[in-house]
């Protein structure tokens, strides 16, 4: 998707950086960007991306504006983002950028207009004007998410009851915490890094033309699986959680496709199944030979960057 204004190429475009910020177990907050049907001139966001398009109105440029209210849709800016996620994943290094003619636009003023449209859950770390070329997800050369799974019987601490329930007794995302080993799945995932593979099998609710070829190939740059301990913001409660934290980085993502990777994996250790389950089932014909996506609530979209990928940048490393 390519924002742009109506009757020619835009002047210049101005890049936001947000990040989702929120009270306790921030890795936990939702921050969804759910696509939905809407009136507007060009597809949208829902979520946290759509209080930011309302607040980008006041700098859409006049002709602009006059096109939004002679077809009565309402006057806000038209962002595009780096990497589009599913209602109750986090992000907390998204990249946006909105295109207009206006001369007078300054970054500060961006910034405290983004820092009004949620101060409990975002905040812009940096804006600057970029090229025209740019596009905050054509351009980056690599994504990185982070998921955190409880692995404590009693999630509650951090998910609440209503969260932890659905995680570790809804028949779809059926993952008992204590019924594999992190060790395993580290091994498991780490056959996929240096590699360019057809995501195909792992991918959700792709369109038909982004399901077969090239469209479903991605390089994964680092795969990894580790235990760790998070410590909850209430003094109460000392002793922390135990979780395991999957990292993964690669040049794209499709569809669910990380939720879909951390749910096999689990599934794969806890069968005994070889360090190549993952490699295999690349082959698979049907989808349903992987396993249905882990929930959303744990998964966060951490960085996205526009450089080469080094790994100085990951947290699991040997």
């Amino acid at each position: 998707m390519r924002a742009t204004n109506s009757g020619g190429q835009p002047r210049k475009a101005m890049s936001t950086c947000t990040r989702g910020r929120g009270a306790g177990w921030s890795t936990f907050m939702p921050s969804s960007c759910a696509p939905a049907p809407a009136p507007r001139v060009s597809p949208s966001y829902l979520g946290k991306m759509r209080l930011v398009e309302k607040h980008l109105g006041q700098f859409v440029d006049e002709r602009k504006a006059k096109q939004l209210e002679a077809r009565s849709l309402p006057i806000e800016g038209c962002a595009v983002v780096a990497g589009r996620t599913d209602k109750g994943v986090t992000a907390l290094q998204q990249v946006c950028s909105f295109y207009t003619w206006r001369k007078d636009v300054k970054s500060g003023d961006i910034k405290d207009a983004i820092n009004e449209a949620a101060p409990d859950k975002l905040k812009p770390l940096h804006v600057s004007e970029v090229p025209r070329e740019f596009h905050p997800n054509f351009s980056a050369k690599w994504r990185r998410y982070m998921y955190i799974f409880p692995l404590d019987e009693d999630a509650n601490l951090i998910l609440g009851e209503a969260h932890s329930s659905k995680i570790l007794e809804n028949s779809e995302h059926n993952i008992k915490p204590q019924s594999f080993d992190v060790a395993k799945v580290d091994k498991i995932l780490k056959t996929l890094a240096g590699k360019t593979l057809s995501y195909k099998m792992f991918a959700r609710d792709t369109q038909a033309s982004r399901s077969v070829g090239p469209p479903t190939e991605c390089f994964m740059f680092h795969s990894r699986a580790a235990v760790a301990k998070l410590h909850y913001a209430n003094e109460d409660y000392k002793e922390g959680m135990m979780v395991m934290c999957v990292e993964l980085v690669a040049n794209r993502f499709l569809r669910k496709m990380v939720r879909v990777l951390v749910a096999t994996a689990i599934r794969e250790a806890a069968a005994g199944a070889g360090d190549d389950a993952l490699l295999n089932l690349m082959e698979a014909t049907d989808r349903r030979a992987t396993a249905p996506p882990a929930p959303p609530e744990g998964l966060c979209l951490i960085d996205v960057g526009y450089e080469d990928f080094t790994k100085q940048r990951c947290f699991i490393v040997d």
